[in-house]
This record gives C-alpha cells, sequence and structure tokens, in this order.
C-alpha cells in the first residue's frame, strides 16, 4: 500500500497516510467487537459439514503497522474434523500462530484484526463464527470449549502465584457446576496427576520457576485440558523440551485427545512430530495455505515444491550426506507480496504459467490439494477455482 523512496524510508506524508487509514479501519472493528448485548442471530452460523469440530473460510487476518498492511493469514481455507489432529506446518511467520490466534481472538489488538472470512465452530446443536462474536460471549467459549497450550510455558504462567491457583482459576473462571474451593482444589490436583506429575500436592504450592521446563510444559498442558475442551491448539508445545520429554508430552496429548474426545490443532517446525501425530497435515507459506492432505498424501507424495523443499531438507536416518539441503532465497516482504506465486523467486521447479497471478488450488486427489502450476495441465486433478 505505502510507496516506498529507494533506500527503503517512508516519507512523513506516506507514513501519516497509513496511520489514517489504519485508525479508520481499527476504529470501525474494534466498535463492533466491543458491542455490548449483540443477538445470537448475529453471530450463528451452519457448519458446511457437521464432522468437523472447526472450520476456516477464507479468513484474512491483518495487522495495521506503521510500515503498512501486514497480510499475516490471507485467504486460508480448511478444517479441523472431530476426534483427529490437523498438523500446521511453516517455517517462522508464515501465520500459523495468527490463524490459531484469531481462533482464540487473542490477536493482539487493535492493530491485528480479522478483516474477512468465517471461523464456524460446531457446538453441538448449533455452531457460532468465532469472527463476529462480541468479546463477552468469547469469554465464555475460550479455555471451556477452545483451549490453547502456548509455544513458552515460563512467558504464559505467572510468575508471581502459585502453579495450584493458576489452575483452581481456569475451573473456577468456567464452572458451571457451582463447585465449593476444596472440590476445585482435588479437580486442579486430578489434572496434574493426569499429566504426569508425580509430587500433584508440592507442585501444587510451588512457582513456575521452581519447576524445569518439561513439568512447566505439563502444568501448561493441565491448565489448557482442566475444562475439558471440545478442541485443543498446541502451538508449538515440544520446542523447548528435550527428546524424551518431547516424546512423553507427545503420548500425554494423544492419550488425552482420545480420552475427553478433543480434537487437536498442532502447529510446529518439526516434520517428525507431524508424522507421529497428525491426520492430516496444512503446509503453510507467507499467510496462505500452499498444501494439504491426509499425513500419508503429504508424506509419501508431496506436490508443492515449498513441502518437497521442507521434506528435503530434515535429516535422515541411515543416510549420510555432506550438507542438509535449504530452500533458496527468503520470505517475501509481507508488507509489499508479490502479485504472482509467493514462492517463485525461491523456487526450483517453475514452469511457464509461474509468471500468471497467484495459482489456485488443484485438487490431486479427493483429500489432497495444492496451489500450484505444475498441476494446471489437467492431467493430475481438476482445478477448483
Amino acid at each position: 500500500m505505502a510507496r516506498k523512496k529507494p533506500e527503503g524510508y517512508l516519507s512523513a506524508k506516506d507514513s501519516r497516510r497509513i496511520s489514517r487509514y489504519n485508525r479508520k479501519v481499527t476504529n470501525a472493528l474494534e466498535k463492533q467487537h466491543k458491542r455490548k448485548h449483540v443477538p445470537e442471530s448475529e453471530y450463528l452460523t451452519q457448519m458446511k459439514d457437521p464432522n468437523n469440530t472447526v472450520e476456516f473460510d477464507n479468513l484474512h487476518s491483518y495487522f495495521f503497522t506503521d510500515v503498512g498492511t501486514v497480510k499475516a493469514v490471507d485467504g486460508v481455507t480448511f478444517e479441523v474434523p472431530t476426534g483427529k489432529t490437523v498438523g500446521v506446518v511453516g517455517e517462522s511467520g508464515c501465520g500459523k500462530s495468527v490463524t490459531s490466534l484469531s481462533l482464540m481472538q487473542l490477536l493482539q489488538r487493535p492493530q491485528g484484526q480479522i478483516v474477512e472470512g468465517e471461523i464456524r465452530v460446531n457446538m453441538g446443536d448449533k455452531a457460532y463464527d468465532i469472527a463476529k462474536m462480541p468479546l463477552e460471549k468469547m469469554q465464555e467459549i475460550r479455555g471451556n470449549y477452545i483451549s490453547m497450550i502456548f509455544q513458552e510455558p515460563m512467558t504464559a504462567l505467572n510468575p508471581v502465584f502459585r502453579i495450584g491457583d493458576q489452575v483452581d482459576e481456569v475451573i473456577k473462571l468456567h464452572d458451571k457446576e457451582n463447585l465449593s474451593k476444596h472440590e476445585i482444589r482435588e479437580r486442579t490436583l486430578k489434572m496434574l496427576d493426569m499429566v504426569g506429575i508425580a509430587n500433584t500436592e508440592g507442585v501444587y504450592r510451588m512457582y513456575p520457576h521452581e519447576l524445569s521446563g518439561g513439568m512447566r510444559q505439563r502444568v501448561m498442558i493441565a491448565m489448557a485440558l482442566a475444562c475439558s475442551p471440545r478442541i485443543i491448539i498446541a502451538d508449538e508445545p515440544t520446542t523447548a523440551l528435550d527428546v524424551t520429554i518431547q516424546a512423553q508430552v507427545l503420548d500425554l496429548l494423544r492419550n488425552l485427545k482420545d480420552k475427553i474426545n478433543s480434537s487437536i490443532m498442532f502447529i510446529t517446525h518439526d516434520l517428525g512430530v507431524i508424522a507421529e501425530m497428525a491426520d492430516y497435515v496444512v503446509v503453510m507459506y507467507a499467510g496462505r495455505i500452499v498444501e494439504k492432505g491426509t499425513v500419508e498424501e503429504i508424506f509419501a507424495h508431496p506436490c508443492h515444491p515449498y513441502t518437497i523443499g521442507l521434506m528435503a531438507s530434515k535429516p535422515v536416518v541411515g543416510k549420510q550426506v555432506d550438507k542438509l539441503y535449504a530452500i533458496p532465497g527468503k520470505v517475501p516482504n509481507p508488507v509489499n507480496m508479490p502479485n504472482y506465486c509467493y514462492f517463485k523467486d525461491r523456487c526450483e521447479m517453475c514452469v511457464e504459467g509461474c509468471s500468471g497471478d497467484y495459482p489456485h488450488e488443484v485438487s490431486v486427489s479427493p483429500t489432497h490439494k495444492v496451489s500450484c502450476y505444475r498441476y494446471y495441465d489437467g492431467k493430475v486433478g481438476e482445478s477448483n477455482g
């Protein structure tokens, strides 16, 4: 949007124009968000498939910054089926966490806003559109129905409160059974025991800094699962952990998902974790989905050059190489995205059509879809748009 000088600086005039535009857009969106006593009919919707827990439909989440609009999530569409795990993969800054924060309505406002699209959540007897929900109603769903395990437990846990008080608070906030103080404490101890913490009474009285990284991560999982949510968002829950603890946490998540019949949206960089955990995989690049399919399809037949590059860059047991493969080049500037395929400048498999508009989605199989000109010849599947 902004016209830049050759040396990359914005003029004062451009900067003022951007600020005026940002204020106008964010004020209008904030006004919509903060309304009170909104009738339920405004955010009621219908699921396209009742077997899905969540459906993202053409989601656009932008950040209105001083240098222009960052299209962090730019037209994302995928589903999270009930009882399944969907892995969201991609390099840092591709929009994975922003997609999950949009579902929780936890974008850093007023700069971060959902500007277009729907996030349909299946409530059982009805469905809500999260993108249109007012803040007061969202408080009832967040934590109770949709829960998130954050990436870094040391920054997510409050350092001045004991572990027990923090887990108690989650249960108290969403308590529909009018539990007594003693019953809430018992429920917290049960949750800590469920996530594999042996000394539950001791940990209940401890502060976050007294626990190891693995223990803090377990506490975060206990907090997220305290109200038996229908959907769990795991935002790189094993990044800071060593391999043995990582395996335990993944086993724990898998077992708990089956125990409370939840769906998991699993965000990670680690393809090994995805292969082990996920039923479906969504590959994101620069705010868009470049490929999606079942875990077998993505790992056995990766189609998009970016997915192929990701697969080639991981080490293989028993295969000796001098140097691991790395995808050349860098991600385009998110403020000034090109109007052709975002991956074109880094791609080593370009074909004739790549200089055209951004490629639309092509079906390789009923469940496997890719956005790439290499599949436009009609031999592999028909295009959707």
